[in-house]
C-alpha cells in the first residue's frame, strides 16, 4: 500500500473535500473495553463524514485510497476510516497538503496528529499514555464529553489504583540505587 501520493489528487478535488470536512467531517478517538489485552482499553482513531448523498462520500473513498462507507437506517451514509495504518499513511498526508479554514477544524487536526504519533509510538499501552490520550482527548470536538460513550472518569476507573502514574511516580522516587545501598564489611 503505502503513503498515499497526494501529489496526484487534482487541486480543486483535494480542497473541495477538505472544505467539505470542515464542515462535515470528524477526527476522533475512540475507547473499547477490552478483557483480552493487557490493558483495559483498545484505543482507536477514526475519521468519519456523513451525508444523505453518497456522491461525496465515494470521492472520499476514491482519492484517500481506503476507508469503508455504510448506510444508517435513516438513510444517512457514512464513510469512515479507523485502520490505523490508513489513518497514518493517507489521511493525515491529505489533510497536511489540502488543510482546513476553520480554526476549530486545524485545531483538532492537529490534537488527532498528535494522538496518531502517541499510538504510534506505542505510548497508549501503559497508564500514563492513557492519560495523555485522555487530556488530549479533552480539547477535541468542543469537549465531545455529552456524546462520548466513556468518560475520563469511566476510563480511569478500571484500572488498579496501584498502578496510577502519580503511585507509579512516587514509587520510582522510593526505590534506592545502588549507590544509596549501605554494605557492611
Amino acid at each position: 500500500m503505502g503513503v498515499l501520493d497526494v501529489s496526484h489528487i487534482p487541486q480543486c478535488i483535494g480542497s473541495y473535500l477538505a472544505g467539505f470536512t470542515d464542515g462535515e467531517g470528524s477526527f476522533n478517538v475512540f475507547f473499547r473495553k477490552r478483557t483480552d489485552y493487557a490493558m483495559p482499553w483498545k484505543v482507536s482513531l477514526c475519521f468519519n463524514v456523513s451525508q444523505r448523498d453518497k456522491v461525496v462520500l465515494t470521492l472520499f473513498q476514491r482519492h484517500l485510497e481506503c476507508g469503508t462507507m455504510r448506510q444508517r437506517r435513516d438513510g444517512v451514509w457514512y464513510y469512515e476510516v479507523n485502520n490505523f495504518t490508513a489513518i497514518v499513511e493517507n489521511v493525515i498526508p491529505f489533510f497536511d497538503r489540502f488543510g482546513f479554514l476553520s480554526a476549530k477544524k486545524q485545531r483538532d487536526f492537529a490534537k488527532f496528529k498528535q494522538l496518531a504519533l502517541l499510538l504510534k509510538d506505542g505510548l497508549h499501552l501503559s497508564r500514563e499514555g492513557i492519560a495523555q490520550v485522555l487530556a488530549i482527548r479533552r480539547d477535541m470536538n468542543d469537549g465531545g464529553a455529552k456524546r462520548r460513550k466513556y468518560s475520563d472518569d469511566s476510563i480511569n476507573e478500571l484500572f488498579d489504583p496501584r498502578e496510577s502514574p502519580e503511585t507509579t511516580r512516587q514509587a520510582a522516587e522510593v526505590i534506592p540505587s545502588v549507590d544509596d545501598i549501605v554494605r557492611t564489611a
